[in-house]
């Protein structure tokens, strides 16, 4: 079985990427971890890499003089290591136009709200503070603007009469390690794909009781 190349973009302890180590020691699971890249050096995730035999490396971005050369290094390592797609997993660096194009329907992100509501920062204490009923977690494709583009998956988490901002990502978490490597599955398996400014789904459930919409 042909696996897709996961270049796996991260900035700390790195839950995210132990959720795709963890799928891609599977036998049957369609995708392997071809490097993990940090912009932060010494941080957890790096260690999880390490222990799991795959390529680690810092690209610490305070080490170049400007975004374009920073990005560069990126590109230059994803590149080497023939990266079919791009996983930001808690990457905390905005990326520039000319980055994201050049890898444009290749990277993917995973954000915790229910997008387009609550992009950027602090979107727990946000939600607790708007009094909405849900919130929730997004994988979805880069584009140039922040915490957008065409959306591969979502989970609606219902926020708790007594929930706190701790207990929320908590909660929040447990669906992002479901979801992130069930959205690399679909689409390595060619079941999810950009068509326009939305994704495209083939031989998926999209109706089902639960709150992960499409099924895992």
């Amino acid at each position: 079985m042909r696996k897709l190349r996961l270049g796996v973009m991260i900035s700390g302890s790195g839950t995210n990427l132990q959720a795709l180590i963890d799928a891609c020691a599977a036998a049957d699971y369609p995708a392997t971890i071809e490097v993990v890249i940090s912009n932060r050096p010494n941080v957890r995730g790096l260690e999880r890499a390490e222990q799991a035999g795959l390529k680690a490396v810092t690209i610490d971005h305070k080490a170049f003089d400007d975004k374009e050369s920073f990005e560069d290094a990126l590109h230059e390592c994803l590149s080497d290591h023939k990266v079919e797609l791009v996983c930001l997993a808690g990457f905390m660096r905005l990326l520039t136009a000319g980055f994201v194009n050049r890898w444009r329907d290749r990277m993917i992100n995973i954000h915790p709200s229910l997008l387009p509501s609550y992009k950027g920062l602090h979107t727990h204490a946000r939600a607790l503070e708007d009094g909405v009923r849900f919130a929730g977690c997004t994988i979805h494709y880069v584009r140039p603007e922040m915490d957008n583009g065409p959306i591969v998956m979502q989970a609606a988490i219902p926020i708790a009469s007594d929930e706190t901002e701790e207990s929320l990502i908590a909660k929040t978490l447990t669906y992002e390690h479901k979801m992130y490597p069930a959205a690399v599955r679909l689409i390595a398996e060619g079941k999810a794909r950009v068509s326009g400014n939305k994704v495209a789904f083939k031989d998926v459930d999209l109706v089902m009781p639960g709150l992960i919409s499409p099924l895992p």
